[in-house]
């Protein structure tokens, strides 16, 4: 069927669902098993529901369903990523469709990166008041019909919740059961999908006309009131912040204050000034909703995508509290989703280009200091994958080694852990340097709510301990130890741990001669492992019940 399968190449498609019959006749379909998420979402500290602002954003571009459409991924040049993971809470698939399904692989990349994703229940135009007259004017059955299904969509492909984006005016009688539609798919939602959330976004008011408000008031609030949050209109002042942020109460970071990137209408600051709104928003404690993000690729254009997204991303850092992984293993080759050629143990396997999100990697932080360190993207050559983290900087006159922080961390210590480490040096002198990993620890009886970036300073500062060769138990898991090729450098790494709580792991730049000099140096990351060495050395559950469908034969 068309709608599961591209009809030119055959090959599974995500896809959206265009009118109310659509929505209502929806049943779960052997043919669309590919469009069900098979990454679970990761968990994460702080969670979610922490008292403080968080940061929600809305994928719009080009109507959607582009090259993303592709399940099983496609040969696409300079295709839009998204990487800055560890620096937003919710992501929200948009597009002009009644319904839009998340492609699957934007809610894999994000439930690994521990994100949330949800998708779009829109209605706009003459069309949109007469669906809505259709299941909102009549009886509570006809709109729970409609609350039920969206639950069930969203539990079956295992995404997240909804967006509900209602732009059209409506009747008396369908703008009074609105709110009851909203608690009941509120209610639907948190039932069928743990941590589930519907968000409103700021259109219709509580009289039925269609009036953005760019703010919480008493004209919009029973909405908010219905529903786990409000996602604010973008051309708004401070004083409209101001009441927002009165009138919300405890819950101020149940409203994300909209900002389009593109800046359309009067606005404070969109592209590259995005940070402007954002101080005034964080000024009154209040979460944001950054609206097309894809201006960087779409107005700046493909070419110098990363290295722009980078900029674009780095420039907003300050104002977006980042959360922190909290269980092992963790293991990644920082891969984007997408490359120039797929390496497997350094080598280059196969040129040619590729985007399938699904294989992204969970992504690191990327710090940036102003002239002495630059965290970005390698697609010339990676370990696994299609990229690798490239480290540039500057170790100082008199200062022996730079520390780049990757990953916040925020769980208790296990006794022993295993890391491993793959890097490449580059440059003229790469003889002059040596690359480790840190692990910063703290006592166990902190408390770790809060925002990572305001935490107390780690108490303990570890160097895991380098090992010659990996313990026999886990020779096959750490062949690593032994692998390094193609320019690469493997080290394998042991540390013991007493009563303390992970808190960041680093890899730390040195000179090996102290110098009066700047030195500069250029580092790749391949793969950076840490793992509970209890989990580790347990044998794996067996596997039970394997079925295969779907085969194709060509």
């Amino acid at each position: 069927p068309a709608r599961y399968f591209d009809t030119k190449t055959t090959e599974p498609i995500s896809f959206f669902l265009s009118s109310l019959e659509e929505l209502l006749a929806w049943q779960p379909n052997s043919d669309d098993d590919f469009n069900v998420s098979a990454v679970p979402l990761a968990k994460r500290q702080p969670p979610l529901h922490s008292r403080r602002p968080r940061t929600l954003v809305c994928h719009d571009m080009r109507g959607g369903y582009l090259e993303d459409r592709f399940i099983q991924g496609s040969a696409t040049h300079n295709p839009y990523v998204f990487y800055h993971w560890r620096y937003i809470d919710i992501f929200v698939y948009f597009s002009h469709h009644t319904v839009t399904i998340p492609p699957v692989v934007w809610t894999n990349a994000a439930h690994r990166n521990s994100v949330p994703v949800l998708g779009t229940f829109i209605t706009e135009w003459t069309d949109g008041e007469k669906l809505c007259e259709a299941f909102l004017a009549g009886r509570e059955e006809a709109y729970g019909a409609v609350a039920e299904q969206l639950a069930r969509i969203a539990q079956h492909y295992r995404f997240d919740g909804w967006l509900v984006n209602i732009e059209n005016t409506l009747s008396a009688a369908a703008v009074g059961n609105l709110p009851l539609f909203l608690r009941d798919l509120t209610a639907q939602v948190h039932s069928a999908v743990p941590g589930g959330l519907v968000i409103w976004y700021d259109s219709v008011l509580k009289d039925g006309t269609l009036r953005w408000q760019n703010e919480l008031n008493d004209q919009n609030r029973i909405f908010f009131d219905a529903c786990d949050g409000l996602f604010t209109n973008y051309n708004w002042k401070e004083e409209q912040l101001q009441r927002t942020q009165r009138l919300a109460g405890p819950r101020q970071s149940d409203v994300y204050v909209g900002v389009d990137v593109f800046a359309r209408g009067d606005v404070i600051g969109g592209g590259f000034d995005t940070d402007k709104s954002l101080r005034l928003i964080r000024q009154y404690g209040l979460s944001t909703a950054i609206f097309a993000p894809g201006w960087v690729y779409e107005h700046l254009g493909k070419e110098n995508f990363l290295q722009n997204e980078n900029r674009f991303w780095g420039s907003l850092a300050k104002y977006l509290p980042t959360h922190s992984i909290c269980t092992l293993p963790l293991t990644t080759s920082f891969s984007l989703g997408m490359g120039t050629s797929t390496f497997l143990d350094g080598k280059d396997e196969e040129s040619g280009p590729w985007y399938d999100l699904s294989a992204q990697d969970i992504q690191p932080l990327y710090p940036e200091h102003q002239g002495r360190l630059n965290t970005s993207c390698c697609l010339q050559d990676a370990w696994c994958g299609g990229s690798s983290l490239k480290l540039q900087g500057t170790i100082p006159p008199g200062e022996e080694r730079v520390a780049v922080r990757l990953f916040s961390l925020q769980m208790p210590a296990p006794p022993k852990l295993f890391l491993t480490l793959l890097y490449k040096l580059e440059g003229p002198q790469p003889d002059d340097f040596t690359v480790a990993l840190e692990v910063t620890t703290w006592d166990s009886g902190i408390c770790l709510e809060g925002n990572p970036t305001s935490l107390p300073e780690p108490n303990g500062r570890y160097h895991p301990r380098f090992l010659p060769a990996p313990p026999p138990s886990l020779a096959k898991l750490l062949a690593a130890c032994h692998r390094g090729s193609h320019g690469w450098t493997s080290r394998c790494y042991e540390l013991e741990l007493q009563d303390c709580s992970l808190r960041d792991l680093s890899v730390i730049v040195s000179r090996q001669q102290p110098s009066p000099r700047e030195t500069s140096f250029t580092c790749l990351l391949g793969e950076v492992r840490v793992l509970d060495t209890a989990s580790v050395a347990a044998s794996p559950p067996l596997v039970h019940s394997m079925m295969a469908s779907q085969l194709w034969w060509q």
